[in-house]
């Protein structure tokens, strides 16, 4: 039998914890291995566990889930981190990004929307809820960007190319972009990469707010 993926649960309400440990293993998305109420408790239970995704709440005493989370993934690079959220400010979805973070999702999301956040996350891809994006979205769009720059970034893409940055910039995962345009997985995948590399950015978020900040995409 496959082993589930091992979990640590990060958030300092510990009845959200409980429902979300609940949730978790009810479904078999995973086996929760750790619970920590704040940063600080959590980067110690690293000591002796290897988790294969975190559930990371932003806003805790002691330490918050940006700090924690950069420190994480500087001791463990592989490990996948979702950020919990219920409203926070867009520069704290900025820092969580730049801090690695692998997607978002809003603590008031029903079952099937943290079930297709876990779920996409651990293969490998990003995740966004509709609601974050767009605060990113309106947080990247309030600075201004060269023009000149937009305009040599846009003529370097090809046309499939543009197509699935499109995609990637409506929330859409590189499975679900395949399906939607009739491509395979794979085929989509090189473009995403393609994109990952004349934009110089290191991951699909990054990408996407690449892709917004310098005007390559409509939103």
């Amino acid at each position: 039998m496959k082993s589930l993926p091992k979990v640590i649960i990060v958030d300092d309400h510990t009845l959200f914890r409980e429902g979300i440990h609940l949730l978790i293993e009810q479904e078999g998305l995973g086996e929760v291995v750790a619970e920590a109420q704040n940063g600080n408790e959590f980067l110690k239970l690293l000591n002796g566990h290897h988790p294969d995704i975190v559930l990371m709440d932003i806003e805790m005493p002691q330490m918050n889930g940006i700090d924690a989370s950069r420190k994480a993934l500087e001791i463990r690079p592989n490990i996948k981190i979702l950020a919990l959220t219920m409203q926070s400010g867009k520069d704290d979805y900025i820092k969580m990004v730049n801090a690695g973070v692998r997607g978002f999702v809003l603590k008031t999301a029903g079952k099937y929307e943290f079930q297709r956040a876990i779920t996409t996350i651990l293969t490998g891809e990003q995740y966004f809820c509709n609601e974050i994006l767009q605060k990113l979205i309106s947080a990247i769009i309030e600075k201004p960007t060269s023009s000149s720059n937009s305009n040599q970034d846009k003529n370097r893409l090809t046309e499939k190319e543009s197509a699935v940055l499109q995609q990637l910039c409506k929330g859409l995962s590189v499975s679900e972009i395949a399906e939607k345009i009739h491509r395979s997985l794979k085929t989509v995948e090189k473009h995403r990469s393609s994109l990952l590399e004349k934009t110089n950015t290191k991951n699909t978020i990054n990408l996407i707010l690449y892709a917004i900040k310098n005007r390559l995409v409509e939103v």
